[in-house]
């Protein structure tokens, strides 16, 4: 009995890390605001979604849900001067107790709700509970002709910056 359920759970951690498609490492990649979390569900969560699911599996196959993960992080926005180019200035705050590693951000710039261009920016890392700011400035020829079409008074200049901050951190 018991090897067959040592079997029984084997197979199904396999199972569940391969329906996952998840990479078996030892850290998580999280993006500011997490869609899905990417960490492997643990022994404790595989055991407890096969019990709550037994019925529901066909073929040796097993649903996993997880939720997402807390955001370490809070981010402000700026803006510097945002004429035919638009500087976009972040303060990312880690308020967490880990530290991040690679932290990226990445920035879409709207005028009157249209696609005026993007940017990036690499961090790095921060420090538990500290701060850090990122930068960059968004140069495209949509840009440049709204401004064209501002100076001249046929459209508003209603700016609009949407961020997303993606960030690694090992538990």
């Amino acid at each position: 009995m018991r090897n067959r359920l040592s079997a029984f759970v084997l197979s199904a951690t396999l199972a569940t890390t391969a329906v996952a498609a998840t990479p078996p490492t030892a850290h998580a990649t999280t993006t500011a605001p997490p869609a899905v979390a990417t960490r492997p569900a643990t022994a404790a969560a595989t055991l407890a979604t096969r019990a709550t699911t037994a019925g529901a599996t066909s073929a040796g196959r097993i649903a996993v849900t997880t939720t997402a993960r807390p955001k370490l992080i809070r981010t402000k926005i700026y803006f510097g001067r945002c004429k035919d180019t638009c500087r976009i200035k972040v303060r990312i705050r880690n308020v967490s107790r880990e530290r991040l590693h690679d932290v990226t951000l990445n920035a879409r710039l709207e005028i009157n709700n249209r696609k005026a261009g993007s940017c990036y920016d690499y961090v790095g890392g921060i420090r538990p509970r500290a701060t850090r700011w990122a930068g960059c400035t968004v140069r495209s020829s949509t840009l440049a002709k709204l401004w064209n079409r501002w100076l001249d008074g046929e459209i508003r200049w209603d700016r609009e910056a949407r961020t997303v901050v993606a960030y690694e951190y090992y538990a």
